[in-house]
């Protein structure tokens, strides 16, 4: 193979792919300001009782460090609120403000044409069967032998 053409290695379509939809996510996300992990995080609070910081951290799989950080900017930015639980004072609850559920419907919508801008190569049936490839590859059982995201 000349080094003029992609490499057909998993490793590199994928690193590729995933540079190319988180630029056309970004680039949808800037009315907003905010960016595709911080909508990640939006999306796992939105439509749920109150949670904490700790299971939104595990949900994403990212460190409690991160998480924080994280939630420091979308409070900075007015989109959660977060507060003591009145039953375990160590643990905090994290909630969207209305901005937070308004930026999530919106930011959301624009998420979405980002990825239909992506997928637009494809058929809607290839499309489909990407989504449910990379869905079955990236779920992994957790401890109680379920299948998770």
């Amino acid at each position: 193979m000349s080094s003029d053409q992609a490499s057909p290695r998993l490793a590199y379509l994928l690193k590729h792919a995933n540079l190319r939809i988180s630029e056309l996510t970004e680039k949808a996300l800037l009315p907003y300001n905010i960016s595709g992990r911080e909508l990640g995080v939006l999306n796992v609070l939105n439509g749920r009782e109150p949670g904490s910081q700790q299971h939104a951290a595990q949900r994403l799989g990212i460190d409690r460090t991160t998480m924080v950080a994280l939630l420091d900017t979308l409070e900075d930015k007015g989109l959660v609120s977060r507060h003591p639980d009145a039953e375990d004072r160590r643990r905090n609850v994290v909630e969207l403000t209305e901005k937070g559920q308004n930026i999530v419907r919106w930011a959301g919508s624009a998420a979405a044409e980002a990825e239909q801008v992506f997928l637009r190569p494809l058929t809607e049936a290839a499309g489909q069967q990407l989504r449910e490839s990379l869905q079955a590859v990236v779920a992994r059982p957790d401890s109680s032998g379920q299948v998770r995201p």
